[in-house]
């Protein structure tokens, strides 16, 4: 196994390379850096996935209480989401990328909201842009970079503390600095990742359990996503479209 995957936890460990930082969802982000925001297992690649569906845009919530705001506000939109990794019962669809993957979503505007992912996107004031990216769309994400904010500082926030963000995190500062990093150690966190959840979800009430395995194969789809998801913020959200 890779050294990084051993890494401490992301939001205890600041990692720098060059004008990119990695850090956790704790840290203080300065204003005018180009912020991504990673979040493999699920929110990232779930959104790619809905996207791929047809979905016209994500607008992404800090909490469930936010997005359930907005689509009383929006009614024709829909929600998708997960509390405790389990959707809440008046959510359209869970935080499944498996689930989405057969939704028909064309033209759709979409609510998501999750307890890492969609949070991560709203923490950061005055960035300069704001991504959200997956291992499903992470070399699409580094060419956007590369070609809009070329110079541009980079923080790079992992808003889980398993392997999977950190080992994407580590992957796209690869590209970015041209070393070209190895899409097996890629998925090799991913699957890292994948267990230290099983391992968790296994210490809870057999209700409580969430399954991954279909989730994992799509999570682990490196690169089959062409586009980057660059984030606008508003009040209380962040919209996700397509770049």
């Amino acid at each position: 196994m890779p050294a990084f995957y051993r890494l401490g936890r992301c939001d205890r460990d600041r990692i720098t390379s060059g004008a990119v930082s990695i850090v956790g969802m704790d840290a203080q982000v300065p204003a005018g850096r180009v912020v991504v925001v990673i979040d493999v297992i699920r929110a990232f690649t779930t959104a790619a996935v809905a996207f791929e569906r047809g979905a016209a845009e994500i607008a992404c919530a800090p909490s469930l209480e936010v997005a359930r705001s907005l689509r009383r506000r929006h009614p024709d939109r829909l929600l998708v989401g997960e509390s405790g990794g389990l959707r809440p019962a008046d959510f359209d669809f869970g935080n499944s990328p498996f689930d989405l993957s057969t939704a028909s979503l064309d033209g759709r505007r979409l609510i998501q909201a999750t307890s890492n992912g969609t949070r991560g996107l709203v923490r950061c004031p005055d960035p300069a842009a704001v991504l959200a990216v997956s291992a499903v769309n992470v070399t699409a994400t580094a060419r956007w970079i590369e070609r809009h904010d070329g110079r541009t500082p980079r923080t790079i926030i992992c808003t889980g503390s398993t392997a999977e963000d950190r080992a994407c995190a580590r992957h796209l500062t690869g590209l970015l600095d041209g070393t070209a990093p190895r899409r097996a150690d890629l998925i090799a966190g991913i699957m890292a990742g994948a267990a230290e959840h099983a391992r968790d979800y296994a210490r809870l009430p057999p209700a409580e359990r969430v399954d991954l395995s279909d989730d994992v194969r799509l999570c682990c789809d490196v690169d089959r996503a062409d586009f980057a998801m660059v984030g606008e913020l508003r009040d209380d959200h962040v919209v996700l479209t397509l770049a």
